[in-house]
């Protein structure tokens, strides 16, 4: 096995491994002495848990997203330890997709897991900022003027490669990887789309539980 694909091997073990830990469901556990999958949608994402707790959502969004970012920092520390070098993206990339693996369909809760919307954020800082900044506002609009948290995430997800092309300049095959993470966010939320186009989809509001939501 060259250096290179070693590299890439464990940018995605990694990558993997740190994003199917279950922050949703391990800190309402500890804190709650509650399953957060038996209540609301039964997702282990931020916004589940922000039914039960806002406060214990808001944690699982910082920290969802942090272990994101942390699985493409240490890929980017495998090669030349530069996140701005050509030859840290490639590991940069695999580790994101990884790290949106990981939450999507994490081992240790039998391969069910949240929607990836805030590790998929966080896995993503280092590899297009400015795509990641205008996905992030795209968000909040959509989900100010619609209250459909599902739908804000969809857009922003489908919109993010040609972001990242247009602002950060990302090219193949990178933006193949920057594809699939986009991709892998948007069949999450497949149900969801099922139920916006039914016109039963919940909106997001503090205190429901809703039949479905992101992350």
């Amino acid at each position: 096995m060259n250096s290179s694909l070693q590299i890439l091997t464990m940018a995605a073990v990694i990558g993997y491994l740190l994003g199917s830990i279950p922050f949703g469901l391990l800190l309402v556990k500890l804190f709650l002495g509650q399953d957060v999958r038996r209540s609301g949608s039964g997702n282990i994402g931020a916004t589940n848990v922000a039914r039960t707790s806002p406060k214990l959502g808001l944690l699982t969004l910082l920290l969802d997203a942090v272990k994101g970012l942390a699985a493409v920092w240490i890929a980017s520390q495998l090669g030349e330890g530069d996140p701005t070098s050509p030859s840290s993206l490639m590991p940069m990339c695999v580790a994101a997709l990884a790290a949106v693996l990981g939450h999507s369909l994490p081992v240790w809760l039998r391969f069910k897991g949240g929607k990836s919307v805030a590790t998929a954020l966080g896995s993503l800082v280092l590899i297009a900022p400015e795509a990641v900044l205008t996905m992030v506002v795209l968000f909040i609009v959509i989900v100010w003027l619609t209250r459909f948290v599902s739908l804000g995430s969809i857009m922003s997800a489908l919109m993010f490669p040609i972001l990242a092309w247009r602002l950060d300049h990302r090219e193949f095959p990178a933006l193949w990887l920057l594809i699939a993470v986009s991709a892998l966010v948007a069949l999450r939320h497949r149900a969801n789309l099922q139920r916006l186009f039914a016109g039963n989809e919940s909106r997001f509001s503090l205190g429901k539980k809703p039949s479905g939501e992101s992350k």
